[in-house]
């Protein structure tokens, strides 16, 4: 016993040990993440304190300016440019005054940020039980840091808007209250700011809050009422003259405006048929998104209940602009997805929708257009009548079906240091969740190669020019100076300028974007091995690009390069390296023309089963070092540069996953045998990859 009871205290010594190492990191990734959110918050606030006067705190200025509210006597709604409800202007104006004669902005900014802290601090509290202890210490200040970074925040900081109010009235109303008449008064109010949120009576009412729904009901008439004894003529104006807000402020197609009033204007709908068109869909969507909301407030999901409601009254308002689309964020706490695989591509589609720009989210196509313009409104309508939430009595709500992983395989180096939640897995990851990252990946690329240094003034293109003599000098060392004859040679001739100039333009994205599609389709383990590949290769490319801007052969004027791909430059023009927005002319070393193809080229060499297969893809990187040195649009140590930052990719890959192993698809290959000749599924636990 003596011995048992020994042997035992080591092992309760090492449990202790393990806790409070683990106690002691998420106290570290907490204050980490606390620290992030206060960076991000003064952040934004630098951001608007830097611009111009005349751009920034625009809403404020509709209260405090020479002109504004505060300083006219007539009608709210004289000069169209305030557009809350005359309750808003009633409570607001002496608020405003009193801001305007005490701290001014920098009120108005502490009162933000400070009911911006308060919503995110209300909103981790409501999320849906049970929460892990890692998740209950870490939800306060990732849902600070995701406020802060969401467009209606930054908008609201921008504008000096006070359109979050509503919001969190609607959040304290459902959560923080005590008794259902209190919380009633605050939801009643915030309906009474914004109308569309009366909505929320409904709500309540269908879910057994009878008595906050009807004091919703009355405070929001009863304030209402109030602000029409007080200000007739502007309620009037507001509800009759402008049909609840219609008119106020932007126009009502414009792309800020996230209604479904907004998207059929742009569409060029009008008149009768498009009223009957709102009012039809609104029905539609008010009918589903309240029959949901209640489903899942009784399921114990409140908070996406909530969310799921304001979907609904962002879709059915008259005009939604960008500040008042918080709603949309809130439904990021929904789970989705049976597979663990899935779970991501709700919460990642959501804070994509809500921090970036609809341009980063889909390419620039005229047929992608109706889908860009209405990015939020279509999120918000999927979140209020299609998405398919989990139920917390679902088996899947906290235990989706795992992903299956190969055995780590050890790299060749001890000094290694693999990368343990890089694991490699055996099945293909969510089509729509990578190709909704892989899009976002290539637009912030592609704003990081556009704005990595120097073409746009003269002494950016001083810069590049005197790096694209550098090149030359090393080249003319080495004998490599060929591009003047070959780029000559082939103008000469003109079948093979077309066929350089074609191959130049048409196969840069078409090959990679296959070669994706390929592999994501036939060889999934292999596709997450390649793709790591290829991101670290690009990040690479950056670095280069921002480091050491070169002019290619065909913008140093010197030279005489015929361009012939984006055909004669006018050298005299002072900025005729600036060929279009789109592209750094100077990002030219390394070369990711060649950098690209050739990763294209190693891939198939190495993964193709055939000898020609793999003669095949390596004929392409081949071809485009031919082009790109042809067209005049690199240097030969350009795609040098482009081999040493795919070498790097694969290296960085091989860093931090390990080898790219046989044994993965053996093991795979060996579980498919065993099913076969047993004629009965492997049992899990006797599965390799787990």
């Amino acid at each position: 016993m003596a011995n048992a009871e020994h042997s035992g205290r080591p092992a309760e010594a090492f449990g202790a040990t393990a806790v409070g190492g683990t106690r002691a990191r998420l106290r570290a990734a907490r204050l980490g993440l606390w620290l992030l959110a206060a960076v991000l918050a003064v952040r934004q606030v630098a951001l608007v304190l830097t611009t111009p006067s005349g751009e920034r705190l625009t809403d404020l200025e509709t209260w405090v300016g020479p002109e504004g509210v505060l300083h006219v006597s007539g009608s709210l709604y004289d000069s169209t440019e305030f557009t809350g409800t005359p309750f808003g202007g009633l409570v607001l104006k002496p608020l405003t005054r009193s801001a305007e004669q005490t701290l001014g902005w920098g009120w108005t900014f502490g009162t933000l940020l400070l009911l911006v802290v308060a919503l995110a601090l209300i909103a981790a509290r409501a999320l849906p039980q049970p929460v892990g202890r890692r998740t209950a210490l870490l939800a306060a200040p990732v849902a600070v840091s995701l406020l802060m970074m969401s467009l209606p925040v930054r908008n609201t900081l921008w504008l000096g808007q006070t359109s979050i109010i509503p919001v969190l009235l609607v959040l304290l109303g459902c959560f923080v209250a005590h008794g259902q008449r209190a919380g009633g008064v605050l939801v009643g109010v915030a309906a009474a700011l914004q109308p569309t949120l009366l909505l929320f009576a409904p709500l309540l009412w269908l879910t057994g809050r009878r008595q906050a729904a009807t004091v919703t009901a009355v405070t929001f008439a009863s304030a209402t009422a109030l602000a029409w004894a007080a200000m007739p003529q502007d309620s009037a104006a507001y509800w009759a003259h402008h049909l609840s807000g219609v008119g106020l402020g932007g126009p009502a197609d414009a792309l800020a405006n996230q209604s479904l009033h907004g998207a059929l204007l742009r569409l060029g709908l009008e008149g009768p048929l498009e009223i009957g068109l709102v009012l039809l869909l609104g029905a539609v969507v008010v009918t589903l998104g309240l029959r949901r909301a209640v489903h899942y407030a009784r399921d114990g999901q409140l908070l996406l209940a909530v969310g799921i409601t304001g979907c609904a009254a962002i879709a059915v308002s008259p005009t939604a602009w960008q500040h008042q689309l918080l709603w949309v964020l809130l439904t990021v706490v929904g789970r989705v997805g049976k597979r663990a695989r899935d779970r991501l591509v709700w919460p990642v589609a959501v804070v994509l929708v809500m921090t970036l720009p609809a341009k980063m989210m889909l390419p620039n196509m005229a047929f992608l257009h109706p889908l860009r313009d209405n990015v939020v409104l279509l999120a918000a309508l999927a979140a209020a009548t299609a998405v398919p939430f989990l139920g917390r009595t679902s088996p899947y709500f906290r235990d989706p079906v795992p992903t299956p992983y190969a055995p780590p395989v050890p790299a060749r180096f001890a000094f290694v240091p693999l990368l343990p939640f890089l694991r490699r897995v055996l099945i293909r990851p969510n089509l729509l969740l990578e190709m909704l990252l892989i899009r976002v990946t290539y637009a912030a690329y592609a704003k990081v190669r556009l704005a990595a240094t120097g073409g746009s003034n003269e002494a950016g293109r001083a810069r590049a020019e005197e790096h694209g003599q550098q090149i030359l000098d090393l080249e003319r060392v080495l004998h490599l100076d060929i591009e003047h004859a070959v780029n000559h040679a082939v103008v000469k001739t003109g079948w093979l300028r077309e066929f350089f100039d074609f191959y130049y333009t048409s196969f840069h994205f078409i090959v990679p974007l296959t070669v994706l599609g390929l592999l994501y389709w036939r060889r999934p383990v292999h596709y997450r091995w390649a793709r790591s590949a290829l991101g670290f290769a690009t990040l690479l490319a950056l670095v280069g690009f921002w480091l050491y801007p070169l002019a290619p052969p065909r913008l140093m004027p010197d030279l005489g390069i015929i361009d012939t791909v984006h055909g004669v430059q006018d050298f005299s023009q002072p900025d005729y390296g600036t060929l279009t927005a789109l592209t750094n002319q100077y990002a030219a070393m390394p070369s990711l023309h060649f950098g690209w193809s050739l990763w294209c080229g190693l891939v198939i060499a190495i993964i193709a089963p055939r000898a020609w297969m793999k003669a095949l893809g390596l004929l392409h990187p081949l071809f485009t070092a031919a082009a790109i040195v042809a067209t005049g649009n690199h240097w030969i140590l350009d795609a040098a540069g482009g081999a040493v930052v795919v070498v790097g990719g694969f290296g960085l890959t091989y860093l931090f996953q390990g080898p790219r192993a046989r044994t993965v698809t053996a093991a795979v290959e060996e579980e498919g045998k065993k099913e076969v000749s047993s004629g009965q599924p492997v049992p899990e636990k006797d599965r390799t990859p787990s």
